[in-house]
């Protein structure tokens, strides 16, 4: 189960937030009975690129023995 704080992968693209399938942000709330989150992605250094309504389906958490992998914004 996702709580808020976790650390979850991005399951497809969301171009509207130049963000794309794999990467990592941050549940900073939880709508009804996980009906959906809200999720905050941001830079290594530290730079908020958005805060987003995701559903259930896509987003995941991270799995044991993943590891992360960088790419530059567009």
């Amino acid at each position: 189960m996702i709580h808020e704080l976790d650390n979850v992968v991005l399951t497809n693209d969301l171009p509207e937030h130049n963000l794309k399938s794999g990467d990592i942000g941050t549940v900073v709330l939880i709508h009804g009975n996980h009906a959906g989150y809200e999720v905050e992605f941001i830079t290594l250094d530290g730079e908020s690129i958005a805060v987003t309504s995701v559903f259930p389906k896509q987003i995941r958490p991270i799995a044991r023995r993943e590891i992360a992998h960088v790419r530059e914004l567009a």
